[in-house]
């Protein structure tokens, strides 16, 4: 029997992002997903180091924003990029998942849940994504004919 819940959230243009759960029932954990391609500004010689301290960057923006009420302290972040195959004339896929272990009597469907994802969200894109020194980000590879 299927349990999960997912809800896509359409907060920015370059962005998808969607958050759920496998079992919405017994609700455990939930996790947010930001995908997107992107596109580095400059040639570098040393994309695993600054791939390792993007997704430093992120975890201490995740932590930092956490609340206390509805999850626990440990989470999982995870970003995905593979920095072997990044060069300036291609775009490369980026995956973003956070697991958060939500605390007992906390539902999936609450207003609550919704307005912390969002807010989460939004911290982690002004914070990590937005200002990005080293690559811009694009919904899709290519480049959509208007």
């Amino acid at each position: 029997m299927k349990n999960g819940k997912k809800v896509k959230l359409k907060l920015f243009n370059e962005l998808k992002i969607f958050y759920g759960t496998i079992d919405h029932i017994e609700l455990k954990s939930i996790y947010i997903n930001i995908q997107s391609w992107i596109k580095p500004k400059d040639d570098n010689d040393n994309w695993k180091k600054i791939i390792c301290t993007q997704s430093r960057e992120i975890k201490h923006t995740i932590f930092d924003a956490n609340d206390p009420d509805l999850f626990h302290k440990s989470a999982i972040v995870d970003l995905d990029i593979r920095y072997s195959g990044i060069s300036l004339d291609k775009k490369s896929f980026m995956n973003l998942e956070v697991t958060l272990f939500v605390k007992d009597g906390v539902y999936f469907k609450s207003p609550e849940i919704k307005e912390f994802v969002k807010k989460l969200i939004k911290q982690v894109y002004f914070k990590n994504l937005s200002k990005n020194k080293y690559f811009d980000f694009y919904l899709t590879k290519k480049e959509l004919s208007v």
